[in-house]
């Protein structure tokens, strides 16, 4: 794997100021979380020097009036018990800012993929995505949670305990300062090199998700071919380096962060020393100020460590950031209509395809000037060897990619023009592999259409004569369907796929092998409800079985991306061309066949 370039200084408060405009819309809630935090840093600040009051002028003089010890036991109580309360409803406030905006990020995340172009699908695994909106957005999370209440409340209290170390001893505070720089650099070596390894980390987390979501996908395939040893072997490298990089940052954790702060903080607490030692020299010190720097050494140094500890969360969260933003900057997106598309419907059907060219990849061609016209209720069939372009002319049809040159049209308008919910909704697909959704069957074949009613539904079942075996489900329509429907044979999720899409009411009816995974038997007693489908219909069909198609009004030849015959069943028989070899080759396999059984 090719060595990941760092994010810049610059990129780093870019996708920050990025991630910071998804708290705009909570910014009351925010005043409220700061106010809140402010108090909490207050408290912390005010507590020692109520230690330092009583030491210096009632400890050690000796003197203990009642009442004013009173008071400084009880506001020193009600300061502790107040930045409890207070700290719980702070950290309430910073979780429920969090919360929504990881709510929102995600929505936009998933909504963003629901809006890619299939290219991006083609060379982006699924794992990685998942990984993206799930994992990417929980370490955004955290930053929010943790990070942003830990800096800014270091910051309140660094702040804070500098203010009232100069009011204790100015000269001291001074020679104080010098933790700052020292900090800061820290600080910068760390974002530094902890960039590098923790994108190397997500992407190996990446990795290993898409690994696990393939392995799970084709686990029926990995079983058949024995490859269960490959796939862990393979899943056991990924996860070594994903081992590897968070050892490479566990090292750079435990080099940079607690242990260079307590270094820093045991050379601060020698100054403090070292400056009353050499000062009660010449003068009594004050106990209680020796105490108070001391103290405030102490507080000062816990948020540091607090904000170095985050930091990590902090580098985790830019590096997530950078990815999910990367995926809702992505460009390639479905293709979309023209401008004044918006009011165009398809009404007729007719399909015209103008000198078609097509690349996936922009260098290879896999259609080269196909052109052909399908009219209304005409059914064209599209057939060649694997590989010759029918797919492809399905998916620009569909208007899955995005094509450059020549012209697809519908009913004399470019295909372009039309809105692509209008595409969607006139065209019906059947896939050769259906896709069930988990849920039950009446779902599957409504899709969530709640303008379809249950009897438009079992209408739909009926026409595609698959009411049968639904009925004699356990529970009929309600019969619960698994992921993938798993449990439904081949071509009962055919004719599960078939209701779904007559229910509809396509006018365009396209078939891309519809009836592959179908057994004879049904295969024939649905070539009725296939022919009822078809009227008055433009149908464009994929055929593998050339005798699914001889019917069709128009038949396609096509060969490495080109039309190279067409016409009817007859006249390409007659022409002897492509076609009369494909015919004569499934015949031959057929009555090969039938001489081998009898």
């Amino acid at each position: 794997m090719e060595p990941i370039p760092a994010l810049s200084p610059k990129d780093q408060r870019k996708i920050f100021f990025r991630l910071m405009g998804y708290a705009t819309p909570h910014r009351k809630t925010i005043y409220l979380a700061f106010f809140l935090l402010l108090l909490t840093t207050i408290g912390d600040v005010f507590g020692p020097i109520l230690i330092k009051v009583f030491i210096d002028d009632y400890l050690t003089p000796g003197v203990f009036p009642y009442g004013p010890l009173v008071a400084l036991g009880t506001g020193y109580l009600l300061i502790q018990l107040g930045n409890v309360v207070v700290s719980y409803f702070q950290l309430l406030k910073f979780q429920e800012i969090a919360l929504k905006i990881i709510q929102q990020l995600r929505v936009d995340v998933f909504t963003k993929v629901q809006g890619l172009g299939m290219r991006y699908f083609d060379r982006t695994p699924a794992g990685s995505i998942v990984s993206r909106v799930t994992n990417d957005t929980e370490a955004i999370k955290d930053m929010f949670v943790s990070v942003l209440a830990s800096f800014i409340q270091g910051g309140f209290l660094i702040i804070g305990i500098f203010i009232a170390m100069f009011v204790l001893n100015a000269k001291l505070a001074v020679f104080c300062l010098f933790i700052l720089p020292v900090l800061i650099w820290i600080m910068s070596l760390y974002r530094k090199y902890s960039s590098v390894f923790y994108q190397d980390m997500r992407e190996r987390l990446s990795q290993l998700n898409a690994k696990l979501s393939e392995s799970l996908s084709g686990m029926s395939i990995i079983q058949i071919f024995r490859q269960e040893k490959r796939m862990r072997e393979e899943f056991g490298e990924t996860n070594e380096q994903h081992f590897n990089a968070n050892m490479r940052n566990i090292k750079v954790d435990g080099l940079l962060l607690r242990p260079a702060i307590d270094l820093v903080y045991a050379a601060a607490l020698m100054v403090v020393l070292t400056y009353f030692g050499v000062a009660s020299w010449d003068r009594p010190i004050e106990i209680g100020v020796l105490y108070a720097f001391v103290n405030y050494l102490d507080r000062f140094f816990e948020p540091v460590n607090q904000i170095m500890m985050r930091l990590s969360l902090f580098q985790q969260a830019i590096i997530a950031s950078n990815r999910v933003f990367t995926l809702l900057d992505e460009q390639e997106l479905n293709p979309s209509q023209g401008k004044d598309g918006q009011s165009l419907k398809v009404s007729d059907g007719k399909i015209v395809f103008d000198n078609v060219s097509f690349s996936y990849d922009g260098k290879q061609d896999v259609l080269k000037n196909i052109s052909f016209t399908a009219n209304p209720g005409e059914t064209v069939a599209l057939v060649g060897h694997t590989g010759s372009g029918k797919s492809s002319i399905i998916n620009l049809l569909m208007r899955f990619y995005e094509f450059e040159r020549g012209r697809i049209m519908i009913d004399g308008e470019s295909i372009k023009s039309y809105p692509v919910q209008e595409i969607r909704k006139k065209l019906g697909l059947v896939l050769q592999d259906p896709f069930l959704f988990y849920g039950d069957v009446k779902t599957n074949i409504r899709l969530y259409n709640e303008q379809l009613s249950d009897e438009e539904v079992k209408a739909a079942a009926e026409f595609v004569q698959a009411d049968s075996f639904i009925r004699n489900l356990p529970q009929g329509y309600d019969d619960p369907v698994v992921e993938r429907g798993s449990t439904f044979s081949s071509g009962q999720r055919q004719l599960i796929a078939f209701a779904r899409t007559i229910a509809t009411k396509p006018k365009i009816l396209i078939l891309d092998e519809a009836t592959a995974n179908i057994d004879t038997e049904t295969e024939e007693a649905i070539q009725g409800a296939l022919s009822k489908m078809r009227e008055g219909r433009t149908t464009i069909a994929i055929a593998h079985r050339l005798s699914t198609i001889q019917d069709a009004d128009l038949i396609l030849v096509l060969h490495k991306g080109e039309i190279v015959e067409r016409g009817t069943h007859k006249e390409l028989l007659d022409g002897r061309g492509i076609y009369h070899k494909m015919y004569l080759l499934q015949n031959g396999m057929v009555e090969g066949m039938e001489d081998a059984m009898t």
